[in-house]
């Protein structure tokens, strides 16, 4: 049962940029995935969504060329929602999207799109379910404190989760399963406690898993130590990297890129690029991944900006690409305000603000081959600090003994970050 990282999670490392999008029914509410249990709203209210969903503006082969042409090369779909809402036509309910006015498989044309682009496919899937009739009531559900006591049979339920999950194995074939969430840790209220490993029966479950599919990567919110392929901090991205000490796996932040997973256009917190940029490259510096959210319309488009947003960090990332793509922390120190990571012999220093002068790398005298802008190829002058003995008494030396001196332009680079490839001798 116990997946440790391998050569199974090399392609998921050299990724290192992917697509999640949160899709279902929530997006016709336009009010955030959570609408349901922020409002609680019954089922007679939310099951009006179902009778309008119509996917009428889906194309996946639009979102694959979109992520493709970003610099993506795996997205997560959710397949289901904390709302019980399916995307592929599971044999096990009626509540997906086959029974909406949509009426096919969404979940399988997403995969033949992103497939077809050379991008890898993931799977989002909630452990919790606010539709089913034998979800057990706990304290994260619509109906608690509203004077509504649904029923609940645990087993019965956690038979219908791992059916649901050996056929999105079987049928679909994902690379990722990216379940969400336990909360056992949460304070239980009184006739309402959280639900973990048990609940899930996350052990048989990922037993279950290894034996269908020992390829698939899982992540890490199963409450299940010992089970997971990588972590998902969400929101934030770790001070540190999260592929060193005694318990190294790798790692991937989800952010959004407004504030909400679904799709809510009342909320206006967008990211530019430059933000989403300094969050991938410094996520690689700690040898970690972002999964990048974006929201379809209730009709299943990108929004324009999103869309926009989506060009400019491809066009950054088709001449920087090198430097994310395969690359991963180094053992060269970061000048101040930059970000430095690495590919065999070639180190990427991206410079998050614009120094105009000199920028000096500690500890590469005798090291450094050459230096040039990855953008145009353009070569960068250093010189090496050595034996520094000042001719007059005002001059101090431009970096400590042993450090490399780059002299940058005065106007920076036409770049949301300007990155400086560095050679390294063999």
């Amino acid at each position: 049962m116990t997946a440790q990282p391998d050569a199974r999670t090399d392609w998921f490392t050299e990724a290192r940029f992917g697509l999640f999008v949160h899709w279902g029914l929530y997006s016709l509410a336009a009010r955030h995935e959570w609408v349901k249990l922020r409002e609680h709203l019954g089922d007679e209210h939310y099951d009006r969504y179902l009778e309008q969903f119509r996917a009428d503006r889906y194309d996946p082969r639009r979102w694959a060329a979109d992520a493709k042409a970003a610099g993506m090369r795996y997205a997560v779909l959710t397949s289901k929602h904390h709302e019980g809402f399916c995307l592929w036509d599971s044999a096990l309910t009626e509540y997906k999207a086959t029974s909406t006015p949509a009426a096919r498989d969404l979940l399988a044309e997403f995969v033949a799109a992103f497939r077809a682009e050379g991008l890898r496919v993931g799977f989002y899937y909630s452990l919790i379910d606010w539709h089913h009739p034998d979800y057990p009531l706990d304290w994260m559900h619509p109906a608690f404190k509203t004077g509504v006591q649904p029923g609940g049979d645990l087993p019965s339920y956690v038979d219908y989760l791992h059916g649901q999950v050996r056929e999105l194995i079987t049928e679909h074939r994902p690379d990722i399963l990216w379940f969400d969430f336990s909360f056992p840790e949460f304070p239980p209220e009184e006739g309402a406690p959280g639900k973990g490993r048990d609940d899930w029966q996350s052990a048989r479950l990922v037993e279950m898993i290894r034996e269908l599919d020992s390829d698939v990567l899982i992540n890490d919110r199963l409450d299940l130590p010992g089970s997971a392929d990588f972590r998902t901090p969400e929101e934030m991205a770790p001070h540190t990297d999260l592929r060193s000490g005694e318990h190294a796996m790798p790692w991937e932040a989800c952010r959004t890129l407004n504030g909400s997973w679904g799709y809510a256009p009342s909320f206006q917190q967008w990211l530019d690029a430059g933000q989403v940029l300094r969050l991938l490259v410094d996520g690689v510096a700690k040898n970690g991944n972002l999964l990048l959210n974006v929201g379809p319309t209730g009709r299943g488009e990108f929004e324009p900006r999103a869309r926009e947003l989506l060009a400019e960090v491809g066009e950054w990332m088709r001449l920087h690409g090198d430097s994310v793509h395969g690359a991963g922390a180094s053992t060269v120190t970061a000048p101040p305000d930059c970000r430095v990571t690495q590919s065999g012999d070639r180190v990427f220093v991206h410079l998050f603000s614009w120094p105009a002068g000199l920028l000096v790398v500690e500890g590469l005298a005798g090291r450094l081959r050459y230096a040039s802008f990855l953008h145009d190829g353009a070569e960068v002058p250093f010189t090496e600090v050595r034996g520094w003995t000042p001719d007059v008494p005002h001059r101090v030396a431009p970096g400590p003994e042993g450090s490399v001196v780059l002299t940058l332009p005065a106007r920076r680079p036409d770049s949301a970050v300007p990155v400086i490839e560095l050679s390294l001798r063999s």
